[in-house]
């Protein structure tokens, strides 16, 4: 039998406040993995489908990294790659959502590793976790909104092929972009739970209206051996094979950061539920999206040398405006990219500012005691936001891979699995093959995501997010030798001497 500590704690003293006010079921259950509920539960099962579709923004997604594709296999990178990285995607997707069934939570990979992990190792791992999911969470918004500016300065190639944005020109239109996003976070839950429901529909319209616009208007289309079955790695510089792998960036850079929808945990009814199915679901739709997005492109694809010479490195402006024959029609389908842009932006920086809260809720965060709190007339984490924000602005256009999740599919899986039996998302008999599969898809994407495209590598084509991890870890151990060793022991359910039964059956073992 273990016993609870006899020192008040902030878990236990949630748990009995929650107790005595009779709180709803899903506030209750938050207390007892250690949390007051502070926002509102008003975003739908619709919604947290729809920002997990928007955060990935398959058709925005793929249209940005063609030349990822282009440069490393062409038709075969790009139609079997996506293929791959979506069944790898969708087996990380449930190996995420049986955990998150189990300890919904906006602290998500962060949190579930802290619980997964043995008591002892349970502080450093967490604080690993969530340093690196903070990170992959900051940058995977500040990749959205950046490779969005790029697009929209691209409109103006439309006109004018030779031009070129200046440096200040991408990253006024950034920063311009990700103010929009913030004030549409402002807005509140309810506007966003619309926003992120309207996202589903915009992007299936999308997709549909560009898909039958460029195989009616195309006066020349490729045949069917080239779209299944044409690869030419020969502008990557890399050995054939070693090209493919390469090219599943294109793949790898899209379907990314529906994790980051965990966060949100927080604001959704039932969410041991509404988050894991929304998640799986998302990925699900989003794979299929992607097939039928990219098909009709290939099919009509322009002079690939065409379109790889472009001055600013985003073609599918080009292609539209080849296929359309006119600069206007390229436009009108460019625009419908340009919506789903604004959805993926807003959504990222949502997901963005829930972790960060959750995490600096914990006192991870350097100034913890500002990004923690709750603007309780708007309802939102401001301070988090604000933040999500300032980083955004102060970091370059680099995108970084979720490795946090990899340790805690390590973790469960070393433990044997031994908490997911009760998730009400289980996986089953396929759970293990399932969670290995993640590992090891992540431990590859790990290598290959601080990969050039390219050989041989300039300054301007490098890959520099090796750089960004090292200085951020560098900020991570600095902060934990200087407070976290002695002042961080976790998620505060680890501290109050609840064992892993009672935050799973209300029972102590």
């Amino acid at each position: 039998m273990l016993e609870l500590s006899k020192t008040p704690s902030k878990s236990s003293a949630t748990m009995e406040a929650v107790e005595a006010t009779g709180q709803p079921n899903d506030d209750r259950a938050l207390a007892q993995l250690g949390y007051a509920a502070e926002l509102p539960r008003n975003m739908s099962m619709l919604s947290i489908l729809g920002l997990s579709f928007a955060i990935m923004s398959v058709p925005l997604g793929i249209s940005t990294t063609w030349y990822i594709s282009l440069t490393d296999g062409q038709s075969v990178t790009a139609l079997y790659g996506w293929i791959l990285v979506s069944l790898v995607s969708l087996c990380t997707a449930a190996s995420m959502a049986e955990i998150c069934a189990v300890y919904p939570t906006a602290g998500g990979v962060y949190y579930w590793s802290a619980i997964l992990s043995t008591r002892s190792w349970a502080p450093l791992v967490s604080w690993i976790d969530g340093w690196l999911g903070l990170v992959g969470n900051w940058t995977a918004a500040l990749s959205i909104n950046f490779s969005g500016a790029q697009v929209i300065l691209s409109a103006i190639t439309l006109w004018n092929e030779d031009y070129v944005p200046n440096p200040w020109q991408t990253v006024l239109t950034f920063w311009a972009l990700t103010f929009v996003c913030v004030l549409l976070n402002l807005a509140g839950t309810k506007v966003l739970d619309k926003l992120n429901q309207i996202c589903v529909y915009w992007t299936v319209a999308s997709v549909i209206i560009i898909m039958i616009t460029l195989l009616t208007m195309a006066d020349e289309k490729r045949t069917a051996e080239f779209v299944f079955a044409h690869y030419d790695a020969s502008a990557a510089g890399w050995p054939n094979g070693w090209a493919f792998f390469v090219g599943l960036l294109q793949g790898a850079y899209t379907l990314i950061g529906y994790g980051m929808v965990a966060s949100m945990c927080e604001e959704v009814p039932n969410p041991e539920r509404t988050v894991p199915r929304g998640l799986v679901l998302s990925v699900l739709a989003a794979g299929i999206t992607g097939l039928v997005y990219m098909i009709p492109i290939l099919f009509v694809l322009p002079d690939v040398k065409t379109l790889l010479s472009v001055a600013n490195g985003q073609p599918i402006g080009l292609i539209f405006k080849t296929v359309t024959g006119s600069a206007s029609g390229g436009f009108g389908l460019l625009f419908l990219l340009l919506g789903i842009l604004l959805f993926a932006g807003t959504g990222a920086i949502t997901a963005a500012s829930r972790f960060t809260f959750a995490f600096a809720r914990d006192k991870a965060i350097p100034g913890h005691h500002i990004w923690s709190r709750v603007n309780k007339r708007l309802d939102v984490p401001l301070w988090a936001l604000i933040l999500t924000a300032i980083v955004n602005a102060l970091l370059s256009c680099i995108y970084f891979g979720s490795s946090a999740a990899f340790n805690s599919f390590t973790v469960s899986v070393i433990r044997g699995r031994r908490d997911m039996g009760n998730s009400p998302f289980s996986l089953g008999k396929f759970g293990l093959l399932i969670n290995l599969i993640c590992i090891t898809w992540i431990g590859f994407s790990i290598i290959i995501f601080c990969m050039p495209v390219a050989l041989p590598v300039t300054a301007s084509t490098m890959n520099y997010a090796s750089v960004v991890f090292a200085g951020f870890a560098s900020i991570s151990v600095a902060w934990y030798v200087a407070y976290g060793r002695k002042h961080f022991h976790g998620p505060p359910v680890l501290t109050a001497g609840i064992s892993l039964s009672r935050v799973l059956s209300e029972e102590v073992a």
